[in-house]
């Protein structure tokens, strides 16, 4: 069992920057892949960005490409996600994700075994 918690959540001016963290305990981290999966109100999750376990692969969605920066601290359990140059439209809930692969790093919520709670991101305009 792997337990997730995101936190750096809040509201922040569109053109802004914002950082999430996304700590892991329980089993050890090694051999997950990370993702992060937002959802804004009426809309289902969607993929954000994923590293592979290595940190030597990552993967975004064309809407954050360019903006957002995944990245992962194996020593402190932790992954990051860096935002910058945010829209109201990045406006929802982040989750954070642990996928139990050491190869690769899924793009699909179905391929993730471990979700955090959320938090929520709203970008002002």
């Amino acid at each position: 069992q792997v337990q997730l918690v995101e936190s750096g959540g809040g509201l922040v001016q569109a053109g802004g920057s914002q950082s999430l963290s996304c700590a892991a305990s329980g089993r050890t981290f090694g051999g997950y892949a990370m993702g992060w999966f937002r959802q804004a109100p009426g809309k289902e999750r969607e993929f954000v960005a994923a590293i592979t376990w290595s940190g030597g692969s990552t993967y975004y969605a064309d809407s954050v490409k360019g903006r957002f920066t995944i990245s992962r601290d194996n020593a402190k359990n932790t992954v990051y996600l860096q935002m910058k140059s945010l829209k109201p439209e990045d406006t929802a809930v982040y989750y954070c994700a642990a996928q139990k692969t050491w190869a690769w790093a899924g793009t699909d919520r179905k391929e993730y075994d471990y979700w955090g709670q959320g938090t929520q991101v709203t970008v002002s305009s």
